[in-house]
């Protein structure tokens, strides 16, 4: 039998052995396979979730005996020292030699650690393996009991130096970011996305140093602080240097393989090194003149030489090797395709950009805006794996591409389903599964789910990018076979949202821990399933965001909407716009006494800027002194009831608009939605109240109201449809009752009640059989849920006020009482606004 010595037991020499094993010719081959860490290989790209759990089997990417099965001779905890080309002999550390037919070097990259002064002072650590975070644990344990404020630094703001930045934050550490260039992630994020990314991450507390070159590491013995220059200094108790890789092609070296002028094995298109018996994969390899830091090339890289061996020559890497990616950055969704950097003389960029909810999109299009060439996302990246797709595709783009990444109503689509791809669309590219090999799966019969699916195909085993794409096809694929799909909300939980609201509403969980240690997958929840199931409570128990701060999208979790500068905003409510003349000034007041910025809503609300963290329950007292209550504009809720004067004023008024207006804000107040709520109540066809660009509308004409709901504005306006003519007031309010909790209970996470009416089967027609003939024999249940959550209000401005340990949260630091300092102001027609971005 041939002999394979495999040198490193990585990610990539695994992902060699796993395509090796799935030939026929294995059987003429021996793989002998060397680790130099004492484990099986694991999973880097998710090792920051040993943090979690601290569990290193929950990462092994094959137990031992998967190897001892597969008739592999798996070698841990031995590193090769040395290879001899003319004996085609390796040698250990350990002096035991080996001959070998083929040679294939995965021994992948090491981190770089710049030559500072001070490098090797205790407390300093590199981020790469499961033992480098276990010495991490145990020295982040041993500072916090003798200083329970300690700081910890992370050298380097490019990916890995991001994921160490969490690690810290999951220490219970202070995190603090120092990268030598002017923003982060250099590499795959231009200026304004860095920025973006800059807000979020220091609205979740990581401190963030740019421009900063390290002189020296300060201490005796052990690390006390970091040296930029004079009299620039940063006091940390560890470090954390995750600052580049560089290729582990010493044996490469020492044999006298062909290596790069800056590091790498030289291979060629066939994997192959400069010696036809020796291949190397993955970050060891230097091709096309690159090292390719991701997990997908490297396992085509492994691929290649797969094929090579057994002698299917054709296989070849591409020219062109796609460095798009996906990945979630301490919750924080990042993504590049493409050419996310493009001159204008190559094409141009559509850019959309909202730092107050930290969203960054950019899209960049040939001068004749029919291709799409690549782009940037920050904040989310829903979108991204269809963008990805229409990219390598070359797929048609709308004839206004902005509608690609301009936020559409609702999660509506601009460019079609998954199901128009080509059955040759590579959608995962960590296992090169095409679209085709998806739906086949599925159509004769090997998978019936998504689980199968994965089983079959390995689609979305590797960085897991791929894996909403992969849900979408699969639900597709098993609705047009006429099988039921069941969509599950995350990958913690595969029940839908209505499915959860059944669960929550009959077994009466409170807590969101019940709800996934019953009826989760595992893990510890994620910002799509912690905020979903708060907001389900809170719609059947009437909770308050106080309830379960900690599981809060930011605003819901402070109460008050954050804005660009990491300041945030306090809007009161003001019931159909009526406000007396007190109230009036007790406003002014207030926003005199904080030194807000001031600002009439188009809600005709009184919007009030400029808070910090600290002031927020202050200026929430002083408000509810004056007899004000929480407006809920940071909350998926009610927001406003608009009120046109009426008959109370108006000589064209056919119904006292104003005391309806506040009588159905005041009902509805509070509720947690799927999404925001507003609406709206003219007192005549003239429709000053623009009712009809509401969720829910009532204009007055002969008779009553005649009531219209599902509309909204925003990027994609839609005008309420009318649902009943000249009913009275109290059929008004049944109606809204039956409406809305209805909707509340069948409507997706975050779908408007605009898309969630057009997409009713039976439309508007449906819900009038529901709403008003009570097909389904529900009115009288819906009633009695919106009643119970009526009754239920409670102001939860005034719960944090009046409870001591609510408060403690409404600091800017959690270990000292200090203002945040880089929050600067400059003057604006008699107010102030947040410094411009520089």
């Amino acid at each position: 039998m041939k002999h394979i010595i495999v040198v490193g037991n990585g990610m990539v020499g695994y992902k060699f052995c796993e395509k090796f094993v799935q030939k026929t010719e294995f059987k003429d081959f021996k793989i002998t396979v060397f680790g130099e860490e004492p484990r099986p290989a694991y999973d880097r790209v998710h090792l920051s979730e040993f943090f979690e759990n601290q569990d290193a089997k929950a990462l092994e990417m094959a137990p031992a005996e998967w190897y001892a099965e597969n008739n592999i001779e798996l070698i841990t905890g031995e590193r090769v020292s040395d290879i001899s080309r003319k004996d085609k002999t390796i040698k250990t550390a350990k002096n035991r030699e080996f001959s070998y037919n083929y040679l294939v070097l995965a021994t992948g990259s090491s981190p770089f650690v710049p030559p500072i002064k001070g490098v090797e002072k205790e407390g300093v650590f590199v981020y790469r393996t499961i033992e480098d975070l276990e010495g991490m644990l145990a020295y982040a344990a041993k500072l916090k009991a003798k200083k329970p404020n300690a700081k910890a630094a992370v050298l380097g703001g490019g990916l890995l130096g991001l994921e160490a930045g969490k690690a810290v934050m999951d220490m219970g550490l202070e995190p603090h970011i120092v990268e030598f260039a002017s923003k982060l992630m250099p590499r795959q994020l231009d200026l304004r996305s860095s920025q973006v990314l800059q807000l979020k991450l220091e609205s979740i507390g990581l401190n963030i140093h740019l421009s900063k070159a390290t002189n020296q590491i300060l201490g005796n013995g052990s690390i006390v602080g970091l040296e930029f220059g004079e009299d620039d200094l940063l006091d940390v108790d560890m470090l954390i240097v995750s600052a580049g890789i560089r290729p582990r092609d010493e044996l490469g070296k020492n044999c006298g393989l062909e290596v790069g002028v800056r590091g790498g094995i030289v291979v060629d298109n066939k994997m192959q090194t400069s010696d036809e018996n020796i291949y190397a994969i993955g970050e060891i390899a230097l091709y096309n003149q690159m090292i390719y830091g991701l997990v997908a090339p490297g396992y085509d890289m492994a691929g290649v030489a797969v094929e090579q061996i057994i002698g299917k020559t054709e296989e070849l890497m591409p020219a062109d090797i796609d460095m798009s990616t996906k990945l979630k950055l301490i919750g924080v969704d990042v993504a590049s395709f493409g050419e996310p950097f493009m001159p204008a003389s190559k094409g141009h960029s559509i850019i959309f950009e909202n730092k107050t909810q930290h969203l960054y999109k950019r899209i960049n299009v040939s001068h004749d805006g029919k291709k799409l060439l690549g782009g940037i996302l920050v904040g989310d990246a829903s979108t991204y794996n269809m963008l990805h797709q229409i990219y390598l595709n070359g797929m048609a783009i709308p004839e206004d591409p902005s509608q690609l990444i301009l936020p559409a109503s609702d999660g509506a689509s601009s460019f079609g389903d998954v199901t128009d791809l080509p059955d040759e669309a590579q959608v995962c590219s960590c296992e090169s599964v095409t679209k085709g090999q998806i739906c086949s799966s599925i159509e004769n019969g090997e998978a019936t789910d998504i689980a199968g699916v994965v089983s079959c195909t390995k689609a979305g085993t590797g960085c897991g990018g791929c894996k909403p794409m992969v849900a979408d096809l699969t639900n597709a694929t098993l609705k047009a076979l006429g099988i039921e799909v069941k969509e599950g909300v995350c990958e913690h939980f595969e029940l839908s949202r209505q499915d959860l609201y059944k669960i929550i509403q009959v077994k009466g969980y409170t807590t969101f821990n019940e709800v996934l240690d019953n009826h989760g997958t595992g893990g510890h929840g994620c910002e799509l399933c912690k905020p979903l199931v708060a907001s389900l409570m809170a719609t059947i128990n009437a909770d308050t965001a106080n309830k379960e701060y900690a599981i809060q999208d930011s605003n819901d979790r402070f109460m008050a909407n954050i804005q660009r500068n990491g300041t945030y905003s306090v809007v009161p409510r003001v019931p159909g716009g009526e406000i007396t003349p007190d109230k009036l000034i007790a406003l002014g007041e207030i926003a005199k006494k904080y030194d807000l910025y001031t600002k009439v809503t188009g809600g005709v609300r009184i919007d009030l800027f400029g808070a910090t963290l600290k002031q927020l329950p202050l200026i929430w007292k002083d408000l509810i002194s004056h007899g004000f209550e929480s407006g809920h504009a940071y909350g998926k809720s009610l927001r406003t009831v608009k009120t046109c004067v009426g008959s109370t004023w108006c000589r064209y008024g056919m119904a006292e608009s104003v005391s309806f207006g506040i009588e159905l804000e005041n009902r509805y107040r509070g509720i947690r939605a799927p999404h925001k709520i507003k609406g709206g109540v003219s007192g005549c066809i003239r429709e000053c109240a623009e009712a009809r660009g509401k969720d829910f509308g009532l204009i007055a004409v002969e008779g009553g109201w005649n009531l219209y709901l599902g509309g909204n504005g925003g990027a994609t306006p839609r005008h309420a449809e009318l649902f009943a003519e000249q009913i009275d007031n109290e059929t008004v309010i049944k109606y809204l009752d039956r409406y809305l909790m209805f909707y509340m209970r069948t409507a997706k996470p975050l779908q408007r009640t605009a898309a969630w009416q057009e997409r009713l089967e039976g439309g508007l027609d449906y819900l009038k059989e529901v709403i008003i003939e009570d097909k389904l024999g529900i009115v009288a249940d819906l009633e009695n849920e919106m009643e119970t959550l009526v009754n239920k209000f409670e102001c939860e401005w005034t719960q944090a006020v009046n409870d001591p340990e609510m408060m403690k949260r409404f600091n800017h630091f959690v270990n000292t009482d200090e203002e945040d300092d880089n929050i600067v102001f400059v003057p604006m027609r008699e107010q102030k606004m947040p410094e411009p971005w520089k």
